[in-house]
This record gives structure tokens, C-alpha cells and sequence, in this order.
């Protein structure tokens, strides 16, 4: 059978010691207490609710265990002084054993993790074990728009290994991670090499030739020569580390996020100049892999369908992608809003959907009112977004991070800003997107969501003014829809014909006058269809695009700066 995702899964630390362990597993599925049985064979790394794992008929429940088994050999010239097994992302959390041993356990669903299985594995057969459980919504986890009972604007859950499986087995000096900080107004960049040993040597190429190099662990390189990174030249620079018995491959990019004044409104920048972020929310859910994507190709297609259309941001919606989303945004060229996955207590509508539109507002260290009462769940969240920002710092897209969305989960918001300003002062830091707003020295952004009313921003707002969410425009699409009967959308029109001039109008009526009067950004819902939700400009199956290509590069081409 063919392997999905073959290919190395963490493109910005890449060595040559790697084995994929994607494919075919065992797996089981029983209540807490019962008999271990492997009823079933399973697509790794695709969650075993959805089709691409080849199941795809259950859903995991609170009181349920998930069992992996997997079968492997290792041949002897791989093992090396250190071996490591990574997981991409396991939902939720999990205990892992090795021919036996137990390695390792780990909760939090979105993020990669690892276990050192040095004193487990061998030459020859070995045997990989994994026992996962998940809460879904019951719990107060980070958890995203996953539901036990989906609908709406919630989405069928998923549990147990949803990103690649892979090992590596390294020397002893092997180079532990890295952090690459560019600074285009001296022209250089910095490097920060995680070692236990001494550096051979850093160098950075364009282009096949080394331009700069040092072999301190912590150095100031210059860039001669300097060529900038944006959506329209996404020129990226090549970088190798090598210790005595170690090398790692890595890439960078030139380019700065801040916040300018155009002399009339504070802007977004992009290298040292207004840019205009014109973008789509995007919630990376596939018709057959649910959070998992089909396969490399697919994920580049769609973005550079996106970039095609005339968009240069995308937003990342309550979900962490696989690292090699992020690599294909840098190379091809489109800035990222990266949301952290939202957890907590129940979400309640008329807290969250309602009270809002009539200019409700709260203080979000009154835990009670958006229930986030849960000391486990908020310290954890606080550790994921230390996690997250570490994940990520590299990524040359990556220009905003959203740190709650709608209240869902929100609590702290003031604090929890500055201690992300302080992980990472290169980005620009939307704090709470749609509402909830806690003042003008929390939030470096005023952050709207409009879909029911007319658009317009506020005046003498002394904060950089986005659009985080409009539109919603939705189009049922025959033979290409979730659920026939059931349907979701801001405004369902009734076929393409309407959804162009409907799109049209809100888009040159509507959204294209508030630029003038200060607005920096805008986050059109959504890139495709997500079951019941039908306000894509793709279909859920990604088989149907729903606008004309050169109709959006057109209007598209009109969301700039004048």
C-alpha cells in the first residue's frame, strides 16, 4: 500500500535519520476495563472517525480507550546513541510503550511531541504500543470546534494519531532545536543553536553558495546582498549546522511585522511599510481526514489556489497544521494568522453569539461568566501557548497570533498578551478576535467580526482596525454537500450567478471604502466548506471551486492600500 505522508514532517530541523511510520496499525476500541482486542486495521495517520483511516464508522467516547499496535523492523545501521519517536499530534492523551517498555505519556492534541526510546528499541522486530483517550468536548482541554454531537459550526470530533509518526536516532552532539530571528533594518540574522556541544560550523546559502558563516551556537550573521521575504518574493535562505557528527538543514526569511502610522491611521506593516492583509479563514478540515490533510500535494494545491485567487493571508482557525503547512505558505508565499486552539467549559450561544450585538461586554477575569472556572484547563492552555510559539517562532509566514476567538475559552486575556508579547515581540498580537474586547492597552489590534450587519469600523479607534471575520456568503453545491437537508451558511444564495454579484457588492460597496478610513485587514469566511457549513469558496471534497478564479483575482487586485 502506498504511505500517506512520506515526507519529512518537520522541514525547518531536517537530518538525514528518518523513518516514517505512517501506514497500516492495529488498532482497538473498547470501554475503560474491558479486554484489549485489536478488532481492526487502521490508516496511520489518519484518526480512525474519519474515511481516510479507513474506518471512519465510530466515534470515540469520554468512557472509551483507543489501542495502536504497530509492527516494525529497524535495521542496524540506523540506531545511533540517541533514538527519539516522535508523534505529530495525538488527541488527547496517551501512553506509549516500546517492545514492551513503557516509553513515555502525553496529553494536549494539537501539538507534536516526542519520547526518548534509546533504552527500548533494537535491531530487527519491534513493536510500537499506544493507548489514547480523549474527553472531546466533556472535558476542558484545548479541544478546537470538535463536538460529540457536531452541527453547525461544530464538527464531527476526532481522537488517537492524527499527524505523522516517524523516528530518528542521533549522535550524541546532535543539534536539539533552533531559533532563527531575522532583522531586516541591520540586515542580519540571528542564530541560536540548542546544543550540548560545540558548533562546527553555521552557514547560510543562496542559492547553492555560502554568503555567511560562524561557528558560535549563539551568532549575528549579515545578509549581504539582502532580499526581502513577502507574498508577491517569497526569497528564502538556506541554512546548515553541523557539530562533529551532526548536521541539520533549515531555511529563513527576511521580512518584519509591526505596526506603522500612515499618517492618518495606525496600519499593519510588512517591511517597514503598510500592506494590506487580505485573507480567508481557513480551518483546515478535509472531507475524508477531518483535521488531517489527504497528502503534501493537496495542502500546496490549495494554498496556491488561494494565492492564485488574489489572497496573501490565510487565517489558521483553532488548529495547528502539520509543520509542512507552514513550510509551504513560506516558499509560496502567504502570511499566516495563526489562532491558539481554544478550550474550557461548555460554549453557551447566547454568552458567546448573542450578547455581543446588543454591545455586551465583560471582564474576562470574572472566570464564571465565558466558563473558564478550570484551573487544570487554563494552566494548560497557558503552557500550550509557550509550546505553540516555540513550534512556530521559525515559521517566515507567521505574522499574527490570535489568542482567543468570540470569548470561547477566553479568561485573562491583558495578562496572557503581554506574556505572548514577551515569547515573541516580532509578530503583531490580535488578542481577543470578534468580541470580548478588553481596551486599548490589551489588544494591539481592534479585531471584528461582521457577518449579519453592514460593514463598518469605528472612528477614532487608536488601535490598528481588522476585519477578522466577514461574508459568509454560502452556496449549495449539488452532489458535493455533507447533508442535503441540513444546512449552514451566513447567506445562502441560490446559485452562482448571485453569489458573484451578492460577493461583488459586499466587496466594492462594502469593504473596499472602509480601507480609507483606517481598516488594515480582512478575514473573508471561509476557504472551503466544512460539513454542514456551506460558505466556502470550495467544496468540502475540494472537488468544485464555487468562484471564478479571475473574477476574485480581479476584485482582489482592488484590497490594497491607495
Amino acid at each position: 500500500m502506498k504511505i500517506p505522508h512520506i515526507e519529512y514532517p518537520r522541514p525547518q530541523l531536517k537530518r538525514e535519520s528518518y523513518l516514517n511510520l505512517n501506514g497500516e496499525w492495529f488498532l482497538g476500541h473498547a470501554k475503560q476495563g474491558e479486554n484489549l482486542e485489536y478488532q481492526h486495521k487502521i490508516i496511520v495517520p489518519f484518526s480512525p472517525e474519519s474515511k481516510a483511516s479507513g474506518l471512519g464508522n465510530f466515534i470515540l467516547k469520554p468512557n472509551e480507550v483507543l489501542f495502536y499496535k504497530k509492527d516494525f523492523e529497524i535495521e542496524p545501521e540506523f540506531i545511533n546513541d540517541i533514538t527519539f519517536l516522535h508523534f505529530g499530534a495525538v488527541d488527547y492523551s496517551c501512553i506509549c510503550y516500546l517492545n514492551g517498555l513503557e516509553v513515555g505519556y502525553h496529553q494536549g492534541g494539537f501539538l507534536p511531541f516526542y519520547f526518548n526510546v534509546s533504552k527500548a528499541i533494537k535491531a530487527g522486530q519491534n513493536q510500537i504500543r499506544l493507548t489514547v483517550t480523549d474527553p472531546t468536548d466533556t472535558g476542558t482541554q484545548s479541544r478546537g470546534k470538535q463536538k460529540l454531537h457536531r452541527g453547525g459550526i461544530w464538527y464531527t470530533p476526532q481522537s488517537g494519531i492524527w499527524q505523522t509518526v516517524w523516528m530518528e536516532s542521533v549522535p550524541n552532539d546532535y543539534v536539539k532545536n533552533l531559533k532563527i530571528t531575522p532583522n531586516i533594518d541591520t540586515k542580519t540574522v540571528e542564530i541560536e543553536v540548542q546544543s550540548d556541544t560545540e558548533i562546527i560550523s553555521i552557514q547560510i546559502l543562496d542559492k547553492g553558495e555560502v554568503i555567511a558563516e560562524s561557528t558560535k551556537k549563539s551568532c549575528t550573521l549579515p545578509i549581504p546582498n539582502m532580499e526581502l521575504w513577502s507574498p508577491e518574493n517569497p526569497k528564502l535562505y538556506d541554512l546548515s549546522i553541523k557539530t562533529k557528527s551532526d548536521q541539520i538543514f533549515s531555511y529563513f526569511g527576511m521580512r518584519k511585522f509591526s505596526i506603522g502610522h500612515d499618517g492618518k491611521f495606525k496600519r499593519l506593516f510588512l517591511n517597514n511599510k503598510p500592506y494590506f492583509h487580505n485573507g480567508l479563514l481557513d480551518q483546515g478540515y478535509w472531507s475524508e481526514g477531518l483535521l488531517t490533510p489527504p497528502d503534501d500535494e493537496s495542502m500546496i494545491k490549495e494554498i496556491s489556489l488561494m494565492k492564485e485567487m488574489g489572497f496573501n493571508t490565510l487565517r489558521k482557525h483553532i488548529k495547528i497544521e502539520p509543520l509542512r503547512w507552514y513550510y509551504h505558505c513560506d516558499r509560496i508565499g502567504m502570511l499566516v494568522w495563526q489562532d491558539f486552539v481554544c478550550g474550557g467549559g461548555p460554549y453557551e450561544t447566547w454568552k458567546v453569539a448573542y450578547l455581543p450585538f446588543i454591545g455586551w461586554n465583560t471582564d474576562d477575569t470574572k472566570y464564571k461568566f465565558l466558563n473558564r472556572t478550570d484551573e487544570k484547563g487554563k494552566k494548560e492552555f497557558i503552557e500550550e501557548i509557550g509550546s505553540t510559539v516555540s513550534l512556530l517562532f521559525n515559521s517566515v509566514s507567521l505574522a499574527v497570533w490570535v489568542l482567543f476567538n468570540e470569548g470561547w475559552g477566553q479568561f485573562d486575556s491583558v495578562q496572557l498578551t503581554k506574556k505572548l508579547k514577551n515569547l515573541d515581540s516580532s509578530r503583531i498580537i490580535d488578542s481577543v478576535s470578534g468580541w470580548y474586547d478588553q481596551g486599548k492597552n490589551s489588544s494591539e489590534l481592534k479585531s471584528l467580526h461582521l457577518y449579519y450587519q453592514k460593514l463598518k469600523v469605528p472612528k477614532k479607534e487608536p488601535r490598528v482596525i481588522v476585519l477578522s471575520e466577514f461574508g459568509g456568503y454560502s452556496l449549495k453545491t449539488d452532489g458535493h454537500v455533507y447533508d442535503d437537508k441540513k444546512l449552514f451558511g451566513y447567506k445562502i444564495l441560490p446559485d452562482k450567478e448571485t453569489l458573484h454579484w451578492e460577493y461583488k457588492k459586499l466587496i466594492e460597496e462594502e469593504l473596499l471604502p472602509l480601507i480609507k478610513k483606517g481598516l488594515s485587514a480582512s478575514i473573508y469566511t471561509q476557504v472551503s466548506d466544512v460539513e454542514e457549513e456551506i460558505n466556502g469558496l470550495v467544496t468540502y471534497d475540494r472537488k468544485v471551486i464555487k468562484f471564478d478564479i479571475n473574477f476574485m483575482k480581479e476584485l482582489n487586485s482592488k484590497l490594497k492600500y491607495i
